[in-house]
């Protein structure tokens, strides 16, 4: 009984010293919320190219050993021009699945094959892709590498937080302050990589791959965006 009694008594304290100390915190004054960005165009550096095959057959098996047949050749041209960084190959998509008619009955197999060139020396892409025999170009895009984004992204960032900083004088003049200090901020960036360019790929399933491919790469943009909040003084 005498427990219980302690507890009956505990409880209304503790609710009573929280309420307290909640109604005894201060609410923020003359405090403004803003945001700032900067921006910087830049051109992509990075060529994307996708060949690919299709097979088809009433047998499976012998299907998969066409596909895989075209990929190994592939792959053994495309390794002759391979370089880190300026031509890495890999493997894309590998696929087989039925095929049927109108009436819902399996007539055969359909599969496809991918294989990605990528890199930094457009020149040695294309070409490459271009001595490929066993497949054809499927699609082409371009990109900005990690470190071409990093070299631009400061220099954007160095935009947002100087127009940060002008806005925040600003705004605080306009208010009737004479100054500010910075309470709390964030700092958030993107680049837009921009698509496959369609027109290309088109142009690319139509014929084999069978001299060098004309590309050209356009420009993204790097924005950095900071936002935060300050108190007027």
């Amino acid at each position: 009984m005498k427990t219980i009694t302690f507890l009956r008594v505990l409880v209304p304290l503790v609710l009573v010293a929280a309420g307290a100390c909640a109604q005894a915190q201060p609410v923020p004054q003359n405090v403004l919320q803003l945001s700032a960005t900067g921006s910087v165009d830049v051109q992509q550096d990075m060529l994307h190219m996708t060949l690919s095959t299709t097979r088809e057959g009433t047998d499976a098996p012998t299907v998969q050993g066409q596909l895989k047949a075209a990929l190994e050749e592939a792959l053994a041209e495309a390794r002759k021009s391979a370089s880190p960084g300026q031509m890495d190959v890999r493997t894309g998509n590998f696929s087989l699945y039925p095929r049927y008619a109108a009436a819902g009955k399996m007539t055969g197999w359909v599969g496809t094959a991918e294989l990605v060139l990528e890199g930094r020396d457009f020149p040695r892409i294309t070409q490459a892709a271009g001595r490929i025999h066993s497949m054809t170009l499927g699609g082409v895009g371009f990109a900005l590498s990690r470190e071409q984004r990093a070299k631009v992204e400061t220099d954007a960032q160095t935009q947002a937080i100087e127009r940060f900083k002008a806005k925040a004088a600003e705004l605080s003049k306009g208010f009737g302050f004479g100054g500010y200090t910075l309470r709390e901020v964030s700092v958030n960036s993107n680049a837009d990589s921009g698509p496959i360019r369609p027109r290309m790929a088109a142009l690319a399933a139509a014929a084999p791959a069978e001299s060098p491919v004309p590309v050209e790469a356009g420009k993204t943009t790097v924005t950095v965006t900071v936002s935060g909040s300050v108190q007027l003084k």
